[in-house]
């Protein structure tokens, strides 16, 4: 079964393999989420650090080319991606957000929020329409015949770009923050996140980059689903000083054992997530896996899904985390 974690992270991967996805249950952990793009590499938009309303109309051009004008910011927006959600909440847009896809369930209080359903497979625009959005906030994992649906209607949709590395997320939360009316407070968590980012590339600097294995999903403990180049975690154990044993990967794939005890990582982290069944004692505990230095020094971490798939303000959550696990002695306990 296909699952929540794999309809979130890795759509065009999915497809591109051809896999079939018959279910979204969050039953158990599947392969990445949110799938970056290089339309993100592009820097972030100069802004005025005012939340004043604007006197021009908001003019932005989005991910997929399409420009978006808006005589004022957005009050009523709905999200059609959890990233969005987070990044609404992260720049004080929460209480303009009025619809969100079932997924988006951070921070809590966005459980609060109607939801309009799943945007994978068939999305009806009825309960969108009926909410009548000023915005519709979708992302690059969002279908393209479900963003020309909801234009067709008349409907104003902006996509938002997954972004390959931290410049990238920091021009998506710019851009909410203009549409939004929120600049000031999207210039300001902006900062804060490049803070704690120089933070931990100081903290690492000159560090021996132990080598680390990221498991995605463990399902199959044979052959777990991993991450590589092009990815959010492959840059943040850039970022961290860790050597990615599966960095000759594009994207995601699955690592064989054999190639696993062959490359022989120091240090193995996985996803954990309520729908994730893995933990340090059932990975330490697989048939094989004992070989492992990372199995036999007692080196293998659970790091919160959400802080290293979900491209929001989280990531940086998740850089620390890593960085932490990595080079404990570089951080203070």
């Amino acid at each position: 079964m296909i699952t929540r974690k794999i309809l979130t992270t890795m759509l065009p991967a999915v497809a591109a393999l051809g896999l079939i996805l018959s279910a979204c249950a969050p039953s158990q952990a599947g392969a990445p989420t949110e799938a970056p793009t290089e339309a993100s590499n592009q820097p972030a938009p100069e802004v005025a650090a005012t939340n004043e309303p604007s006197p021009e109309p908001i003019m932005l051009t989005d991910s997929l080319g399409h420009i978006i004008t808006l005589e004022a910011a957005a009050q009523r927006i709905i999200s059609l991606a959890p990233s969005n959600t987070e990044i609404l909440y992260s720049i004080g847009a929460g209480s303009q957000l009025v619809g969100r896809d079932e997924f988006s369930d951070y921070p809590p209080e966005a459980s609060e929020v109607q939801s309009i359903g799943s945007t994978f497979g068939d999305l009806s625009p009825e309960p969108i329409v009926a909410l009548e959005p000023d915005l519709v906030l979708a992302a690059a994992i969002s279908p393209e015949e479900q963003i020309q649906t909801l234009l067709d209607i008349g409907l104003q949709v902006f996509v938002i770009a997954n972004p390959t590395d931290f410049e990238g997320l920091y021009a998506n939360i710019q851009q909410v923050g203009i549409l939004t009316g929120h600049q000031a407070d999207a210039s300001a968590l902006v900062d804060e996140m490049k803070t704690r980012v120089e933070a931990v590339t100081a903290a690492v600097e000159g560090s021996e980059p132990p080598k680390v294995f990221y498991e995605v999903d463990g399902s199959d403990p044979t052959a777990p689903w991993t991450t590589g180049t092009g990815t959010f975690q492959q840059m943040m154990f850039d970022l961290a000083r860790g050597e990615n044993i599966s960095a000759d990967i594009q994207g995601w794939a699955q690592l064989s054992l054999e190639e696993i005890v062959e490359r022989d990582p120091a240090v193995i982290i996985f996803g954990t997530a309520p729908f994730v069944p893995t933990s340090v004692e059932t990975l330490s505990a697989r048939a094989g896996w004992g070989e492992i230095s990372a199995v036999e020094m007692g080196q293998v971490y659970g790091v919160n899904t959400d802080w290293t798939d979900l491209p929001g303000p989280r990531l940086v959550d998740g850089l620390e985390a890593i960085a932490r696990i990595l080079h404990p002695d570089r951080f203070e306990q």
